[in-house]
């Protein structure tokens, strides 16, 4: 079966409509989606654990609206039933495997009683990955995102949906790879530059060329799942 190659911001606005709805980005980053959402008519808070980590989504942001806060996926400060969506972008497998299930009880305890909790993880697979793990190897902390996902009924959630699908993530060569390896953990700069020449060898035998010549685009398998709280009682 071909899977669809799509965006990330095309599956989740499919599947959870966030116009005119409070959205919570657990784990923001540079503010791409945060910036996203809000031009979509959402009321957005980014979520990073540290002024440090928020500070090139601020100086990005221009006039969005949205409210930038720092805490951790484990300890939202956010009141209970604050939001309408609380997503999780490519940031469950960052937190803890031994803390993924308070994660989620998390956001299952921020979200309203129809509210949504919104996960799309990368899959360990694809010409993407085999650049990323040269860096940091996810295997085992992506495997441990999905088994948390598989028992998310302990954490108060059920799983509604869950969608299969590739993105295309093109970067303008090895300075632009870095930037996107490197904005995820800072630590990893150290390790990115001491493995510069095979990170350079597998940039050129991956992907597919892009629209720029220095530019290559690589396959990022992903999946998305839709859950909303059970029933409260």
């Amino acid at each position: 079966m071909t899977r669809e190659l799509t965006s990330d911001l095309s599956v989740l606005t499919r599947l959870v409509a966030p116009a005119g709805k409070h959205v919570v980005d657990i784990g923001c980053g540079t503010g791409s989606l945060v910036r996203e959402l809000a031009a979509l008519g959402a009321r957005v808070t980014g979520l990073e654990i540290s002024e440090q980590q928020l500070a090139t989504a601020r100086e990005r942001d221009r006039n969005s609206g949205a409210r930038y806060v720092v805490g951790s996926a484990q300890a939202l400060p956010l009141d209970d039933g604050s939001v309408d969506i609380a997503v999780f972008m490519r940031t469950l497998h960052h937190v803890p495997p031994s803390e993924l299930m308070a994660a989620l009880r998390e956001a299952c305890r921020a979200v309203s009683q129809d509210g949504a909790v919104y996960v799309a993880e990368p899959v360990a697979a694809g010409d993407y990955f085999a650049l990323t793990r040269l860096v940091e190897d996810e295997v085992d902390v992506r495997a441990a995102a999905q088994a948390a996902l598989e028992r998310a009924q302990e954490a108060g959630l059920e799983r509604l949906r869950t969608v299969d699908y590739d993105v295309l993530i093109c970067v303008n060569g090895l300075d632009g790879l870095r930037d996107r390896i490197v904005s995820v953990d800072p630590r990893r700069a150290e390790i990115f530059d001491a493995r510069i020449d095979e990170l350079a060898a597998a940039y050129a035998s991956h992907g597919e060329p892009g629209e720029d010549p220095v530019q290559r685009c690589f396959v990022q398998p992903m999946r998305a799942d839709l859950l909303r709280p059970r029933a409260r009682r």
